[in-house]
């Protein structure tokens, strides 16, 4: 063991927070959504999705004060860690590992599809894979650097997505998006929450740059609550821009609705859609860099903890960033998405999410009750109402896609059960439990 804990610099802003956590989800806003066409129509999708804002806005809400109160790299594996001990740990890591490194592959491809889009003679796997090298470097520079890039990234994106709202909404029609609204009725409901969880996903990774903030908890509250309204308002109304333009069925199996839609509008060869297509990647290259810097974090923070091999929590001396945690995720990525399409990257990252949200919510519930001197600067509104209201939607969705995604369900949880033997097995369990007992013990005296 090093004599020394790895620490990680401090260095980032509300502003730098709004950016990662926009960053992080604003890729959501231009591709994966649509899919959910597929499964529900369009009315099918914008009602799960207003589900899923609500859960969003309830859960955030609530998560903030765990995040506040536990300012750690870990986020949901910190708090679970607390609440629960060792295996609600395991439990938190695990799914958010999933959240994140499948979410990272999917961005992945729709930018290997965007850049095909504009180049057909360039593959979009191969494209995929370069994307992968050269964000891992650009995050290998240093905490502020890619903060930095982040916020440019995510202002762009932003830009463009209002854009793209001004250029269509003059063709869009209600006729079109209420075309074949609900075709598999409310069952196409619940089979479409995890695409209208994408429009979100990942949003609680500020919670793994936590230590990395100046001025402490104030900040990542309004770093949370600036990004979440500014991402319910691009999602409502990119999702009926686009499905105003044409008849769903026509957009629901593409990587890159946005460029096709814009195009449908102004022809392909026009130099605004061949710029549009071009600016989108910016969108996907926030999202890809922000999630990065937060699989990264979670990697270090359960390596630090001793639940993933101590190497990867090695932090570099003159940069201060988990580099083996950044060369894990990326390897993992290039698996992932040379072995799975778009759809199903997009199902497991959001199963992971749900399970993430639930194991938050019962850390809050069980840190009320078990640590109340706990110093909180910002406390849930609304408290027990706020968690409980997110807690039952994040179980319903969970419920959802265990029933309509059985397969890659059971591929989440066994490979689950199959961590959490390996991890019982390795001895690791009993000495991290001995650890927690005794710094619960403090806490209680």
């Amino acid at each position: 063991m090093p004599s020394e804990t790895p620490t990680l610099k401090k260095a980032l802003t509300p502003v730098h927070l709004w950016a990662i956590g926009v960053g992080l989800v604003i890729s959501g806003e231009y591709f994966g959504w649509n899919y959910g066409w597929g499964v529900a129509g369009t009315v099918g999708l914008l009602i799960a999705t207003l589900i899923i804002t609500l859960l969003y806005f309830t859960f955030i809400f609530s998560f903030t004060e765990l995040t506040t109160a536990i300012p750690n790299a870990g986020g949901p594996f910190a708090y679970a860690l607390q609440a629960f001990g060792p295996l609600g740990a395991l439990l938190a890591g695990y799914a958010t590992l999933i959240e994140f490194l499948f979410a990272t592959p999917a961005i992945a491809l729709a930018l290997g599809s965007y850049v095909h889009f504009l180049y057909p003679v360039v593959p979009v796997v191969w494209c995929s894979i370069g994307s992968f090298a050269v964000f891992t470097v650009i995050n290998l520079l240093g905490i502020k650097e890619a903060a930095w890039f982040s916020l440019i990234m995510t202002i762009i994106a932003i830009g463009e997505l209002l854009l793209f709202i001004g250029v269509v909404y003059p063709y869009t029609r209600i006729d079109t998006f209420l075309h074949n609204p609900m075709p598999f009725g409310w069952p196409g409901v619940f089979a479409a929450l995890p695409f209208a969880i994408w429009l979100f996903v990942c949003l609680e990774g500020i919670a793994m740059v936590a230590e990395e903030v100046k001025d402490g908890k104030n900040t990542i509250a309004k770093g949370y609550i600036s990004a979440v309204l500014t991402l319910t308002f691009l999602a409502l109304t990119v999702m009926i821009s686009v499905g105003g333009i044409t008849n769903w069925e026509n957009l629901d199996k593409l990587d890159y609705p946005m460029p096709e839609a814009i195009a449908i509008v102004l022809g392909r060869q026009n130099p605004l859609t061949q710029f549009f297509a071009s600016v989108g990647l910016f969108g996907l290259i926030a999202s890809f860099h922000g999630i990065i810097i937060s699989y990264s974090r979670q990697i270090f923070a359960l390596a630090r903890s001793g639940f993933l091999p101590h190497g990867l929590a090695q932090v570099s001396k003159t940069r201060k960033v988990p580099v083996w945690a950044l060369v894990a995720g990326a390897v993992f990525g290039i698996i992932a998405l040379v072995a799975l399409d778009t759809s199903k990257l997009v199902i497991l990252s959001t199963i992971g999410a749900v399970v993430v949200y639930i194991i938050s919510m019962l850390s809050l519930f069980r840190l009320r009750q078990t640590q109340p001197e706990l110093p909180r600067s910002f406390k849930a509104p609304f408290y027990p109402f706020f968690p409980a209201i997110a807690l039952l939607l994040a179980v319903v969705t969970l419920g959802a896609m265990i029933y309509f995604y059985s397969g890659l369900s059971l591929l989440f949880f066994g490979g689950l059960v199959a961590i959490m033997v390996g991890f019982i097995a390795s001895g690791r369990y009993r000495k991290i439990r001995q650890e927690w007992a005794g710094a619960v013990e403090k806490v209680v005296d």
